[in-house]
């Protein structure tokens, strides 16, 4: 069985970004300090200048407000990192995916469709984020299962960890552990918790365990049940017919 994690993402991208990021925001401010400091130095009348660059700055600050938000948001997720490149998330708007880049205007995730999907980042930063690789990698997976209520609780508990300790994917610790629910309307409802190392291999697991249990409870004789509703037709005779027709004229 191989229960191998993978590495965690490179911890030095995070660095390298901020840094880039303050080496140019600090070029930008000491070429405007420079600029004023000549200004002055030429006895220039800096009024006019200061009170256009005002009027100017709210002007470009109004039609660049969504370039800004996603900037000021990249520099949230630097200072936070809620998720890094790597880790496997999923958006409020129901997006599930790899992290593959991460910009100081959006980032970018790797669908499970192999479609990459770009987010701004004034976006990421006021929605909803379920980071499936944190703190560890590795993930819980639930399998929901109903039999019918002849069914022995018993044998349906030690099926389900067989089929669990029988795949590869699941991991040996923490254990696989099945818990029975509730008495359903229909049902007997059991659910079979176990660990997966990857959260990229959370739906190639769902697939084997379900293939897997159909297969064992078909073998056993436990039925899946079914709704169903008996239906009570009552026949009548010509006679008592006739007479209620006759009743109603």
């Amino acid at each position: 069985m191989s229960n191998s994690v993978s590495p965690p993402a490179e911890p030095g991208v995070y660095p390298l970004l901020l840094f880039a990021l303050t080496e140019n925001i600090g070029l930008a401010i000491a070429g405007i300090m420079g600029a004023l400091i000549v200004l002055a130095v030429w006895e220039v009348n800096l009024t006019p200048l200061l009170a256009s660059a005002g009027l100017a700055g709210v002007i470009v600050a109004l039609a660049a407000k969504d370039i800004l938000g996603n900037f000021f948001g990249g520099i949230s997720v630097f200072l936070d990192r809620p998720f890094r490149p790597g880790d496997f998330i999923v958006l409020g708007s129901g997006e599930r995916g790899k992290v593959v880049h991460i910009g100081l205007r959006s980032t970018r995730i790797l669908t499970r469709d192999d479609v990459l999907v770009s987010v701004p980042n004034a976006v990421i930063v006021s929605t909803k984020i379920i980071n499936e690789s944190a703190p560890e990698r590795k993930m819980r997976v639930r399998i929901k299962v109903s039999v019918s209520y002849a069914s022995d609780v018993a044998r349906v508990e030690e099926l389900l960890l067989k089929v669990a300790r029988d795949n590869s994917l699941v991991l040996a610790e923490p254990e696989p552990r099945v818990r029975f629910r509730e008495f359903g309307r229909w049902s007997l409802d059991f659910e079979l918790l176990c660990w997966v190392a990857n959260p990229k291999d959370k739906g190639l697991l769902i697939h084997e365990l379900n293939s897997a249990i159909l297969k064992e409870f078909n073998q056993a004789g436990i039925v899946f049940p079914i709704p169903q509703r008996d239906v009570y037709v009552h026949h009548v005779s010509e006679t008592a017919s006739e007479k209620d027709q006759h009743l109603v004229s």
